[in-house]
């Protein structure tokens, strides 16, 4: 945490931070055109590169793409205060409040010792808050990518108390579902395959929470692992003047191998 004397200092940055962007959105063409619709698809685009700084462990890029995702925080708060909605000011007091309601445990006497009873009375507390989620799973946004989706209405779930007694119990359905697919899989029904494959993947979510893993986070460091498998491939195919489409499988396999061994 930044001591008193550092603060003076990120106040003092911040405030120039604040009219720099003022003065872009006055007197910048492209900066004074946007609206938050068009900043919008940026906003996304910015936060998976800040998710894949975090993930390659690159602080330089981790430093970046934080500022680039203030940038966007700030300039749709300035939208907002243009019509009159809302200002800057207003978030911080916003989310100060929501922090300490949702934190009884920190700011009032109820208790919660641990990260699992916290999660319980988020979920609780969440239920309770003025405008806030009406069920248990109303919170989740519809537009979040269906792997991360899936977690989150499997931890919230599972907040409420609809979970399995102990986490290996998880194993029978697991496998129930790859059996499911399998059987229309060879029976060629494409709809009722694909329906079982969605049952097969959200069980193997499940299976990672309860064991501890986000499946988001796994996912991610097998495909960075593929492609890095991939492009050795690729790389050694072009050392030996081969195309890969003119490479057997054994040889592009015998590669892969060889990169594996690297690791």
């Amino acid at each position: 945490m930044l001591k008193k004397m550092d603060r003076k200092e990120l106040l003092k940055n911040f405030d120039k931070l604040l009219d720099i962007i003022e003065t872009l959105r006055e007197q910048c063409p492209w900066d004074k055109a946007q609206t938050p619709e068009t900043i919008r698809p940026l906003t996304i685009e910015e936060t998976y590169e800040l998710a894949q700084a975090i993930t390659q462990k690159n602080f330089q890029d981790f430093k970046k793409e934080l500022g680039d995702v203030l940038l966007h925080i700030i300039l749709y708060a300035k939208m907002a205060d243009e019509k009159q909605k809302f200002n800057l000011n207003d978030v911080f007091v916003a989310l100060s409040d929501k922090l300490i309601f949702r934190h009884p445990h920190i700011f009032s006497d109820v208790k919660a010792e641990t990260p699992e009873e916290v999660s319980k009375l988020w979920e609780a507390v969440k239920l309770k808050e003025k405008n806030g989620n009406k069920t248990v799973l109303g919170g989740i946004p519809d537009a979040l990518p269906a792997l991360i989706k899936a977690y989150r209405i499997q931890d919230k779930a599972s907040n409420a108390g609809f979970d399995w007694q102990e986490k290996k119990d998880v194993w029978p359905k697991v496998y129930e579902e790859i059996n499911e697919l399998k059987t229309e899989l060879e029976k060629g029904d494409t709809d009722k395959a694909e329906a079982e494959f969605g049952d097969f993947i959200f069980a193997t979510i499940n299976a990672g929470r309860l064991y501890g893993i986000n499946p988001e986070n796994a996912l991610e460091r097998t495909n960075q692992k593929f492609i890095s498998r991939f492009n050795y491939i690729e790389q050694n195919a072009k050392k030996q003047n081969k195309n890969l489409k003119d490479m057997t499988l054994d040889e592009m396999d015998s590669l892969w191998n060889q990169a594996k061994s690297k690791e």
